[in-house]
């Protein structure tokens, strides 16, 4: 099956609000090892959002955030906003590179003098030191995920562009020899060395793979936000589905199958372009 012959509708899997019921067992597909990480969408409950300085009527499930000998460069938020909810002043750090993708409702972003309406499949970049804002006018709930990165400046370079776009106008470009069952949408050429880090879809077909263990030096989060697959981590093979999240440090070898009968799709992040330092932060 090619992806570019696929009919399946395309949804966005975010975090869902309750608590399951006490009859629940606890012991579930969580999973914390010094290689990575399996958040669950089961685990993703009104329990563990926080609640943040300079954000109103809104919370998010932060998935991650740099922890030291483990994933150091970035941090995931699923931001849910209430209708009325958002920032004036959303990024606390100046140095703070930003990427949003919304999985529903249709917030409104501002981006110096522009404002720009998004909806279910947007995504922008925002570069360090922006002015932005961000709020959900509508009178729906919305969802974002919410990334950021302390930007790493190369000598020579200038900073990256602002820009958006939504998801249906990035090309799914297939890896080499897959027959299109395996493709990428990469928002940013991955030739342009001003950014220092890419967020990108990536597309399986059912029964589509990444045929080796990938063994490298990016950190990854992965959210997946339709479909289901068998993904090796490590030396473990976990099921995931709609709403799991995935964590990798460094080198953790990974590889995934595509299962069921609709696409298997993640939000991906990773870091990449710089050299790395030869001195332990």
């Amino acid at each position: 099956m090619r992806l570019d012959n696929a009919t399946t509708p395309v949804t966005y899997a975010f975090p869902r609000s309750g608590l399951p019921g006490q009859q629940a067992e606890p012991l579930g597909r969580a999973v914390f090892t010094e290689a990575y990480a399996v958040i669950p969408a089961d685990v993703q409950t009104d329990i563990v959002t926080s609640f943040l300085p300079g954000w109103e009527n809104a919370r998010a499930w932060i998935l991650a955030r740099p922890l030291s000998g483990f994933a150091e460069t970035f941090a995931w938020y699923a931001l849910e906003l209430q209708p009325e909810g958002g920032s004036a002043d959303p990024e606390p750090d100046v140095e703070a590179e930003a990427w949003l993708f919304v999985t529903h409702g249709r917030p409104r972003l501002t981006l110096g003098r522009a404002q720009i309406d998004l909806e279910p499949g947007s995504y922008a970049y925002i570069p360090p030191s922006a002015v932005w804002t961000l709020w959900n006018t509508d009178g729906e709930m919305a969802g974002v995920h919410w990334i950021r990165k302390r930007y790493q400046r190369a000598p020579g370079l200038p900073r990256p562009e602002a820009f958006v776009k939504h998801e249906t106008e990035v090309e799914a470009v297939p890896m080499e020899n897959c027959e299109g069952i395996w493709a990428t949408q990469r928002f940013v050429d991955p030739f342009d060395l001003t950014h220092d880090a890419h967020v990108n879809i990536v597309n399986f077909a059912p029964g589509g793979r990444i045929p080796f263990a990938e063994t490298h030096v990016m950190e990854h989060g992965l959210f997946v936000l339709q479909g289901t697959a068998r993904y090796l981590l490590n030396r473990d093979w976990v099921e995931v589905g709609p709403g799991d999240f995935m964590w990798l440090r460094a080198f953790c070898p990974q590889a995934c199958i595509a299962t069921g009968t609709e696409p298997f799709r993640y939000l991906l992040y990773k870091d990449c372009n710089r050299h790395p330092g030869l001195s332990l932060p």
